[in-house]
């Protein structure tokens, strides 16, 4: 084979290749954008299911009530007012025991000065009584101002007169510890007299006129 023929047999070869590599180019140019597109399509999301979760709260067991051992219990203040409805109240809820001698000239002077007056008048006559103590200007005791000479004329001698008991006497005992114990408040608070007049006494200011007698400070 002559030279020339060999050049161009060669020169067909390349030729043909050519063709072929820019055939297979344009081929795989032309079908890019449609794989692209095919792998850019959007597929659809399955919903997955998550089952509820299920919480186990353990009860803890109730504990018995403890009963309050009585020693352990409060003891209530002895120096507690009670409250009472009323002042017929107080003095019902008192007793009749008289081992104390204050209490003993207390209720002998609402026994003989008020014995026939409303309860709220006998408290009135023991208020002016314990008022007159704590004043500083009479006996420091009950028994003191009520057997104080010139005070109150059911006094013989100094003493107080025995009484019998009866439910007068009680009911002036009773009234005596409410007056005592300040279980209630008297309208007479204050007062330092008392008489069995409706006339102010001359220079004392009138605190209360109750029954038949006027009290004043």
């Amino acid at each position: 084979m002559t030279f020339r023929k060999r050049a161009a047999t060669v020169a067909a070869t390349l030729i043909s290749l050519a063709g072929l590599a820019l055939h297979s180019t344009a081929s795989f140019a032309a079908e890019a954008p449609a794989l692209v597109a095919k792998d850019q399509t959007s597929k659809p999301i399955t919903a997955v299911s998550v089952p509820p979760v299920s919480y186990f709260v353990q009860q803890l067991p109730t504990q018995p009530a403890v009963a309050q051992d009585p020693a352990f219990a409060p003891e209530a203040d002895a120096d507690d007012v009670v409250a009472y409805p009323t002042l017929a109240a107080a003095v019902a809820a008192q007793d009749a025991a008289t081992n104390d001698e204050q209490l003993r000239c207390l209720a002998g002077a609402i026994y003989f000065e008020a014995r026939g007056e409303p309860l709220s008048g006998q408290l009135a006559v023991a208020e002016v009584i314990l008022n007159r103590a704590n004043s500083g200007r009479f006996a420091k005791s009950a028994c003191g101002v009520v057997t104080q000479p010139g005070q109150f004329s059911f006094v013989r001698g100094g003493r107080i007169p025995d009484v019998a008991e009866n439910a007068r006497w009680r009911t002036a005992v009773a009234v005596a510890k409410v007056a005592m114990k300040d279980a209630w408040d008297s309208d007479a608070a204050k007062a330092l007299y008392f008489n069995a007049g409706r006339s102010p006494n001359r220079g004392l200011v009138r605190v209360a006129a109750i029954g038949n007698h006027t009290f004043y400070r």
